[in-house]
């Protein structure tokens, strides 16, 4: 009786990994990049980097929660509220 249940739940996981990680792949390569913005606390242009893994994560739930994982104006504004990504 536990053979079925292996099968099934082995189906499952693939499946989901098959429809999950593409999406999971495009939208880290989208946000896997350097990105020059305007820094509204600066005001100046600066280079900056996403999250792209946390992104992509949360993007296969939904909406991508985006984070700057480094900037060029760090460390002098290490702890800005991160207006750029908007």
């Amino acid at each position: 009786m536990e053979t079925p249940l292996i099968v099934i739940a082995a189906i499952t996981v693939l499946g989901l990994l098959y429809v999950t990680l593409p999406i999971f792949m495009d939208y880290f390569r989208r946000y896997n990049r350097k990105r020059v913005v305007h820094c509204p606390e600066a005001g100046i242009l600066t280079e900056i980097d996403i999250d792209a893994r946390r992104a992509a994560f949360f993007s296969l739930f939904g909406k991508a929660r985006l984070k700057v994982a480094d900037c060029l104006l760090w460390p002098w504004k290490k702890n800005c509220n991160q207006r750029c990504l908007k």
